[in-house]
């Protein structure tokens, strides 16, 4: 089978921003339902593998924490997409790679129980550089520690453990990162040609953990994942994607748990998040070379999963600038975080976040329970107002917030069609912000056992 390349995808009729929603008809100013999650959930295609299995140890590997098994990983994986398709399977055992696991098209990545993948933390075992998107913006960087490109039926699963090893080396970069930061974000504000944004050694920007780019039919499941360098699962341009009951215990800064990034047709199910940063976070790119590149973030499933973080629970954002639309988040619990229900941009970012439904949540103790926001940090001093429009937000109960609802949008682009309902909260120091909307409805809006009305 041939690869799903990123420019399959950006051709693929229901993908770009310009193109047709396979949900256009479920806002004519109706926000009682603007979503189908069943019509999302019927369009996800699960990979599929042959029944041949490839064990590492047949390729020499030593699962004695100590040999590096680089090559052996490289080789089994090479074997079985050559044979057309199977699984390599990671017995037992703590399997030492000093570099990066590259899946290719019909390879699962299997870890069995008591295995663990143990990655070096030399930064040097992460080049040559390769192209990936950091925070939003193209770059050719340090290689994710698993990487995919451009493939098609790829999964990781098992009930092993992938530790990327990176408290002591690349999670430690965070204060260094700013120039770099900064350049990376004028050369897409430039549209500097993307072969020209090398970075990797001499610079300070970490990778993600698992990267799938440019691919389609993937699967994360079962696995659990600790001590990423940034962002944890991170899909970029790929399609049908799904990550389920995997375990996310990683508190590094900027451990996003999952991603999807300019990605369509995504289910994020029965997992479980203790993070340094934002739970679930979906995102499109950031300002002009995400407008360059015009591919929205489409029909993505969140449910059942536990959310504690450092920073977010369910967020939409910042890196928002090609659109993100057609979510669905549902029965979802969030503990101690900083803000619950999180919609994020600022000026610069352009964009449009649109159809949003949001049901059924549980939230114990937050600074803000329902927060949209329009001043996110970073802000570079443009005017390209985002748009908020088509969102419903109902069966929500928290014990505690700081606020429960801080909403403000911008005065030439108010937040639109917004209806909050059945929402209580126990008990909140601060009970609105609300400012610069439209058509803003709440029922049966409780705080403070106090009814809240628009």
């Amino acid at each position: 089978m041939t690869s799903f390349t990123r420019r399959d995808f950006l051709k693929t009729g229901a993908l770009g921003l310009t193109g047709l929603s396979v949900f256009q008809r479920a806002f004519a100013g109706d926000v009682t339902r603007p979503v189908d999650p069943a019509a999302i959930l019927n369009r996800i295609q699960l990979p599929t593998f042959p029944a041949r299995e490839y064990p590492l140890p047949d390729f020499g590997a030593s699962g004695d924490g100590k040999t590096d098994c680089k090559s052996a990983f490289d080789g089994a994986i090479a074997k079985c997409n050559q044979d057309g398709g199977g699984t390599v399977v990671v017995p037992a055992g703590v399997w030492w790679t000093e570099g990066p696991i590259n899946l290719k098209s019909n390879v699962r990545l299997h870890l069995r129980r008591g295995a663990t993948i143990k990655f070096s933390p030399d930064p040097k075992h992460y080049l040559p550089v390769v192209l990936t998107r950091w925070e939003g913006t193209e770059v050719y960087n340090y290689s994710p520690l698993i990487y995919t490109y451009q493939a098609t039926n790829v999964a990781i699963t098992g009930d092993g453990i992938i530790d990327g090893n990176a408290g002591t080396s690349f999670a430690t970069w965070k204060p260094n990162q700013s120039d770099d930061q900064l350049k990376l974000r004028q050369m897409g504000n430039d549209l500097v040609p993307v072969h020209q944004r090398i970075f990797g050694e001499g610079h300070w920007l970490r990778p993600s953990m698992i990267q799938f780019f440019g691919c389609a039919n993937v699967l994360v499941e079962d696995v659990t994942i600790h001590d990423s360098p940034m962002w944890v699962v991170h899909p970029v341009y790929s399609y049908n994607v799904t990550v389920r009951n995997i375990t996310v215990d990683s508190g590094n800064p900027n451990n996003d748990g999952v991603d999807p990034d300019s990605s369509v047709n995504v289910l994020i199910d029965r997992c479980r998040f203790n993070t340094g940063d934002d739970s679930v976070a979906i995102k499109s790119g950031r300002d002009q070379d995400a407008w360059r590149i015009g591919q929205a973030t489409e029909n993505v499933v969140v449910r059942n999963c536990d959310m504690n973080s450092k920073a977010n629970g369910l967020c939409i954002g910042s890196e928002m600038s090609g659109g993100v639309r057609n979510v669905y988040m549902e029965d979802c619990r969030v503990g101690k975080v900083s803000s619950a229900i999180y919609f994020k941009a600022n000026l610069d970012r352009g964009g449009m976040v649109e159809n949003v439904w949001v049901k059924n949540i549980e939230v114990e103790d937050v600074s803000a329970l329902i927060r949209f926001t329009t001043d996110y940090h970073g802000y570079r001093g443009n005017h390209y107002p985002p748009v908020f429009r088509n969102f419903l937000i109902e069966d929500v109960a928290c014990r505690h917030a700081g606020i429960a609802i801080d909403a403000v949008g911008v005065p030439d682009a108010p937040l639109r069609n917004i209806t909050l309902r059945n929402i209580e909260v126990d008990k909140a120091d601060k009970v609105k912000d609300i400012r610069y909307t439209e058509n803003w409805t709440m029922e049966n809006v409780l705080v403070n056992g106090e009814p809240v009305t628009s």
